[in-house]
């Protein structure tokens, strides 16, 4: 809901909580004035037009402070008269905090506050469904891991028994003797190769028999 006022003769368009300066009120601040030329109030879709002012509708306003306008200079002269006069000026001015508008009985003030309530009870109920989700969340992620340490520990056991018995296998095999040799097998070592060899360079080759030929047959 909004309105637009007239005050010191100017027009503001004003809402719950809307701080404005107006020209110079009567009062001190922190009491409360009523503004009661109220040219125009409109509701959503409805509007209420006065003629020249809406009937039955006022604004209350909190004071806060006074303060002064702006300095203006206000400079005259005439012409060919030797006349210069030259002024200035700062307007009285209220500060003022819109803290309700009504309208036949209805007060915007409490529908804003009713509004501001619903809308926390719905922050609050979505606050309080997104705790309990996240406590199921932890609830299933603890219930997950319970399932998987067993799991890991088996799996553990069952790799460090591999490994027990590859290393027993492993010892068994480098325990082992060699085997022996044979009997009626001789083994043949760098140096009898050596031997045989210079034997066979001293011998010398024999020659095979020649063929007799049909001349001498």
């Amino acid at each position: 809901m909004y309105a637009v006022i007239e005050t010191g003769g100017k027009q503001y368009r004003v809402e719950v909580g809307t701080e404005l300066e107006v020209e110079l009120l009567d009062g001190e601040p922190g009491k409360t004035v009523t503004l009661d030329r109220m040219l125009l109030i409109a509701d959503g879709d409805d509007a209420s037009i006065g003629q020249p002012v809406v009937d039955g509708a006022a604004v209350s306003a909190e004071i806060i402070r006074r303060d002064r306008g702006p300095k203006l200079i206000s400079f005259k002269y005439r012409p060919k008269a030797r006349t210069r006069v030259k002024k200035g000026h700062r307007q009285e001015l209220t500060i003022l905090r819109i803290s309700d508008i009504t309208l036949n009985g209805k007060s915007a003030a409490k529908s804003a506050a009713k509004a501001e309530s619903d809308a926390k009870t719905e922050r609050q109920r979505l606050e309080e469904a997104a705790s309990a989700q996240a406590a199921k969340d932890a609830e299933l992620a603890a219930k997950l891991a319970a399932t998987k340490e067993p799991a890991k520990k088996s799996t553990a056991k069952a790799s460090t028994a591999k490994d027990g018995s590859d290393t027993k296998a492993e010892a068994k095999a480098k325990a082992k003797p060699k085997a022996e040799a044979k009997p009626g097998t001789k083994k043949t070592t760098t140096k009898a190769k050596a031997a045989d060899a210079d034997e066979a360079k001293a011998s010398p080759k024999k020659s095979a028999p020649k063929r007799a030929s049909k001349k001498d047959e």
